[in-house]
């Protein structure tokens, strides 16, 4: 296998999972992923890679109204806590706050401190 070159020391990507961010000069997408900086193959830009920027975690209820922190919330069915416990359907939650993971509200309910899903309530 002589005579062939060696590999870039960066990554070409053409069709990543992720999609590469286009050229600030060129708006191309043939880009070298090094590790500090990106560079096009197109233009010969660099520049710095920025951190992922992080992106707004939208809820919805079940019936597809976005929730935000301080909203208050009516459950839509009744849900079992366990043993007898059972809270209503219809039940009126105190301001809600959202949070990361499977059950996205807390809230109390009836007095009860509890995690729900975003399934299961509608905006009041």
């Amino acid at each position: 296998m002589r005579g062939l070159p060696l590999p870039p020391i960066g990554i070409l990507l053409h069709s990543p999972p992720m999609k590469p961010p286009a050229c600030p000069m060129c708006e191309m997408t043939d880009l070298l992923d090094l590790p500090e900086r990106w560079e096009c193959v197109t233009c010969g830009h660099e520049w710095e890679k920025e951190a992922a920027p992080e992106q707004a975690r939208i809820v919805k209820d079940a019936h597809g109204n976005v929730l935000a922190d301080g909203d208050c919330v009516i459950l839509i069915k009744d849900l079992k806590l366990g043993g007898t416990q059972v809270l209503k359907g219809g039940s009126k939650s105190k301001p809600i706050r959202l949070v990361d993971g499977d059950h996205e509200i807390d809230c109390k309910v009836d007095g009860i401190a509890v995690a729900l899903k975003a399934c299961f309530v509608k905006k009041a």
